[in-house]
């Protein structure tokens, strides 16, 4: 099996074994990626943003109380996303966990551990160094200097070393999240094994693993102090602004793909205004998108019916506040200024430029429908 056309994977893996004794009591009955953030586990909200990517299959790495999460996930509850899972017979440590599940790994997947959340595009993790010498690139989270995690140093775009957590220590942590070869399996000599600090480390000595660094929002659920803010925190982050975005546009005009990567990488929804008879056509876009590290989340068809409300608006977690729409033709215009939404005209010039702008004035408060 391999990730679709360049490595970029189709394929997420979760590490959700772990026993979770410093949330106490919370994990008695119930396993830490299970536990309830927001209005659902915390687990449904990292294989919902996996999915928004274009990932299709789900690998869970279990171990204790497995049976609870084979229950959640052995049904249909995400619609064409197909779900395996492997359970470590004795604890296996996060890289015995990889190790263990070899024989399912794609060429190149995501793995992820299942309790936190970094809000970042994935794809653009993704995309890069996709040739030559490397077995993992890790996502890392700029923060402050101090805190009660470890830090990672960087030569360039590859990873120069490991620190330990101290007062004073400054540079990205490592947030759980990766892209990784199934040759990291290699490297993986014994069980139990941790991934973080026995093999990403000989990796390291290697050339072999390089580093994103991304300032997004970030939250692992680990300790009660943390969880505690999880059940605010993260359903806020989940609701962000949306880009309504013509199809023809997108397509059609100068830095189409760059724009809607940009509006990805700053946290935006992105909906097309299609026809979804143009099915084809849309399949064809999101291979070309994933290819530069983007996606669109969703389709509205504005002409499907002319009398109901945008669609995407109730189907998603919007945040009107910096939701905008782009149109192409001024009859669209009050569809989207009726929803409440600021609607841009753009007939010509760069759907990049545009977004740039956009993001850069903040769009929060336009109330009248802008032309370009």
């Amino acid at each position: 099996m391999t990730g679709d056309g360049g490595g970029i994977p189709r394929q997420a893996v979760f590490l959700v074994g772990g026993r979770g004794t410093r949330l106490g009591t919370l994990t008695n009955g119930t396993p830490k990626p299970l536990l309830t953030v927001g209005d659902r586990p915390f687990l449904d909200h990292l294989i919902n943003e996996a999915i928004r990517f274009g990932i299709d299959r789900i690998l869970l790495l279990c171990g204790y109380r497995a049976g609870d999460i084979a229950d959640r996930y052995a049904g249909c509850k995400f619609p064409g996303t197909d779900f395996d899972i492997v359970v470590e017979t004795a604890p296996a440590g996060t890289g015995g966990a990889i190790r263990n599940a070899a024989g399912k790994l794609d060429d190149v997947f995501f793995l992820t551990n299942g309790d936190s959340y970094f809000d970042i595009n994935w794809l653009d993790l993704a995309v890069g160094e996709r040739s030559g010498e490397w077995i993992g690139r890790l996502a890392l989270k700029a923060i402050s200097p101090g805190g009660r995690y470890g830090r990672v140093s960087l030569d360039g775009s590859r990873i120069d070393a490991f620190h330990a957590a101290a007062p004073d220590l400054t540079g990205p942590m490592n947030a759980g999240l990766y892209v990784l070869r199934r040759s990291v399996t290699g490297w993986i000599d014994k069980s139990p094994c941790s991934l973080e600090q026995d093999v990403f480390p000989r990796l390291t000595a290697a050339g072999l693993l390089m580093g994103r660094v991304y300032d997004r929002f970030f939250l692992d659920i680990g300790v009660p102090e943390d969880f505690g803010r999880a059940q605010v925190e993260v359903p806020d982050c989940l609701s962000r602004p949306a880009a309504f975005l013509p199809l023809a546009c997108v397509l059609a005009h100068n830095g189409g793909f760059a724009g809607v990567k940009l509006l990805n990488d700053c946290g935006y929804y992105v909906f097309l205004t299609a026809n979804r008879s143009d099915s084809p056509v849309l399949k064809s876009l999101s291979e070309g998108l994933r290819a530069v590290g983007a996606h669109f989340d969703d389709v509205e068809d504005l002409y499907a019916d002319a009398g109901q409300a945008l669609g995407c608006m109730a189907r998603w977690p919007v945040d009107r506040q910096g939701s905008f729409a782009v149109a192409e033709r001024r009859d669209d215009l009050g569809r989207f200024v009726a929803a409440g939404l600021p609607a841009l005209l753009l007939s010509g010039g760069s759907l990049l430029d545009l977004a740039t702008a956009v993001i850069r004035a903040g769009i929060t408060g336009w109330n009248q429908p802008l032309t370009r």
